[in-house]
């Protein structure tokens, strides 16, 4: 029985990216996730109390395998620079991905306190990686500097989920040379 529960959990989050992934917020509804997984809308409800409950599972879920990926990748460099432009441009790949859009495509004013904060702590956790690399470059804060170059990396993920009028790949060199080399490029 506790193993019936835990594939239609996944089932139903794996039905929640899908539906971010294609159609945003408005697409994330328990009659649509009761569709997709061929549960009943009531059914819905004994896995999750809401729409933010969902979300936040996904979080809890997917955040920690994307942040391994971007360790991983800053691992592979060999040098603090190499680690900066892993980090950005490991993010930046992972835009594509349906975790990715899933997490960043309902607001966070839907998420109770809690949740938002949750998902801050996770989020701070990302830049925690950064912050030695930009020690061993001679910042004298690395902390606010890391936090200052998810900035980038941010502005960055908005512009390639926009659909800019630039190539992604244009964008991403953009993000790791303001990274590397500040505004002078």
């Amino acid at each position: 029985m506790a193993e019936h529960r835990t594939m239609q959990r996944r089932a139903l989050l794996d039905a929640a990216r899908s539906l971010l992934s294609e159609g945003g917020t408005d697409a994330l509804t328990f009659p649509a996730l009761a569709e997709r997984t061929g549960l009943a809308r009531s059914s819905v409800y004994e896995y999750f109390r809401s729409r933010a409950a969902v979300v936040e599972e996904l979080c809890a879920v997917d955040f920690p395998v994307w942040a391994a990926e971007v360790e991983a990748a800053m691992r592979a460099a060999d040098t603090p620079e190499g680690r900066i432009e892993a980090y950005v441009r490991s993010q930046l790949a992972l835009v594509g991905d349906r975790r990715h859009r899933a997490v960043v495509a309902i607001s966070a004013g839907e998420l109770d306190a809690g949740a938002r904060e949750r998902i801050r702590a996770a989020h701070g956790g990302l830049v925690t990686l950064v912050v030695a690399a930009l020690s061993e470059l001679g910042h004298d804060q690395p902390r606010l500097s890391a936090m200052m170059l998810q900035g980038v990396v941010d502005a960055a993920v908005r512009r390639i989920e926009l659909g800019a009028a630039e190539d992604p790949g244009a964008i991403t060199r953009a993000a790791v040379t303001m990274a590397l080399h500040g505004v002078t490029g």
